[in-house]
């Protein structure tokens, strides 16, 4: 299997899984709406306007900068992927950037789109689709619901944030980026001066 079809099928099953899962949570879980699935795993049903740990600035204008920001660094993701594989990088390399690519594009996606396809009733689950949409194309909010405090005190939480597959993926891939970092970032040998 060719390094380009080992990319394209990672950002398919990457992108297919976080929409999937975000889709999921949105239409069967009310907001807040916790499911424990282990004691040190939950299933939590939360929005942000899209930076870690729910943080805005700006307002309007700052969320559409963010959303811009972010197309602008997917084009710059795909052009490192696609000379990545043209160089023949080792396959871990082409598999992380994959990873962080579709990771970006999943948070993306939910940015741009799920303001205008889903409504935010104030009791029940999202629809899909909905007549009534919650938002503007480019002002929607993004799904987390990846929730693992490891440990929960009176006043202190180990590991409070709560987050979605498109950052998981991002996370695995600069994780094997740092593991492939001689094979991702390979300095270039001086040529022997005569």
């Amino acid at each position: 299997m060719s390094k380009k079809t080992v990319a394209i099928l990672t950002i398919l099953f990457a992108l297919i899984l976080d929409q999937a899962s975000k889709i999921y949570i949105k239409t069967h879980f009310q907001y807040g709406e916790t499911v424990h699935v282990l004691s040190w795993f939950k299933l939590q049903f939360i929005e942000n306007n899209g930076m870690a740990w729910g943080f805005e600035f700006g307002g309007k204008a700052g969320k559409l900068f963010l959303t811009l920001f972010r197309v602008a660094a997917v084009f710059g993701i795909l052009y490192w992927l696609r000379n990545t594989i043209k160089r023949n990088a080792h396959i871990g390399v082409v598999i992380a950037i994959a990873l962080v690519f579709s990771g970006a594009v999943g948070n993306i996606i939910d940015s741009v789109f799920y303001g205008v396809i889903f409504d935010a009733p104030a009791h029940g689950t999202a629809t899909l689709f909905a007549e009534n949409s919650y938002g503007e194309l480019f002002y929607g909010r993004v799904v987390d619901m990846l929730y693992f405090p490891i440990y929960e005190g009176e006043s202190f939480t180990f590991f409070n944030a709560i987050f979605n597959g498109a950052d998981s993926f991002i996370t695995i891939g600069v994780i094997l980026l740092f593991l492939f970092n001689k094979q991702a970032f390979p300095k270039e040998e001086k040529k022997a001066k005569l």
